[in-house]
């Protein structure tokens, strides 16, 4: 097992006293200016209603911005997986992973779709096994702590995965879970600065384009993919 830094309760202190100093520091690398933007990246940028520094940094990788925020809205709108399994899933991968970005902007949208605050804590705490916590969810976050820390998931908690959730969903949660695990890694490996948390605003945007937008229109290429 690979020995991981935590943003857990021993660590929030520590966060939050370099806080102010991260807030105001220069990330590693600059961050794009949208208005320098263009095509699809600039498109994607004028549906934003906040303009978020990890999207800024994501932009220096051009080609695959777009996409990867196709892949994230599916997430966030498009999946089977219910919004708590979802969040609880993305804190619990900003807790393992030091996330500090990822979990400032979703522990509002996590209240906000039924989470509660003592399910918050408990993640911070890192006690999957708390009573605040359903049977299916504890499974659930069983299932997250293998596959972020162990890739490899033992026997007995995938089928203690597979009596509460279908293979749909099972696919759905390790596709939110990989792609939280490359978001935290690009705003800490950038040292990307925080932003006020806007996540739920971000969400509720996104929400709304989906129930009115087709799948492979969303977030760059209108009406199909291109080849």
């Amino acid at each position: 097992m690979r020995t991981r830094r935590r943003v857990s309760a021993g660590l929030v202190a520590e966060e939050n006293g370099r806080e102010a100093q991260r807030e105001t520091r220069v990330t590693r690398l600059p961050l794009i200016d949208p208005e320098t933007t263009t095509g699809d990246v600039r498109a994607s940028f004028d549906r934003m209603p906040v303009k978020l520094n990890i999207f800024r940094m994501m932009a220096h990788a051009e080609a695959n911005m777009i996409p990867a925020m196709r892949l994230g809205h599916s997430i966030l709108h498009r999946q089977k997986l219910s919004a708590v399994h979802r969040e609880l899933l993305i804190l619990q991968v900003a807790q393992l992973e030091s996330g500090a970005y990822e979990w400032r902007q979703h522990v509002p949208i996590a209240l906000g779709v039924g989470v509660t605050q003592r399910q918050i804590d408990g993640l911070e705490r890192v006690a999957y096994d708390d009573e605040t916590f359903s049977e299916a969810e504890r499974a659930l976050l069983g299932f997250g702590r293998e596959v972020v820390e162990n890739v490899r998931v033992p026997g007995p908690v995938f089928a203690t995965m597979q009596k509460h959730f279908s293979d749909q969903e099972i696919v759905e949660a390790i596709l939110a879970i990989g792609f939280y695990m490359t978001m935290a890694r690009l705003t800490e490996a950038t040292e990307t600065d925080l932003d006020p948390a806007a996540g739920m605003q971000v969400y509720d945007s996104g929400k709304t384009r989906s129930a009115e937008t087709p799948p492979l229109a969303v977030d760059g290429e209108r009406g199909g993919m291109r080849s």
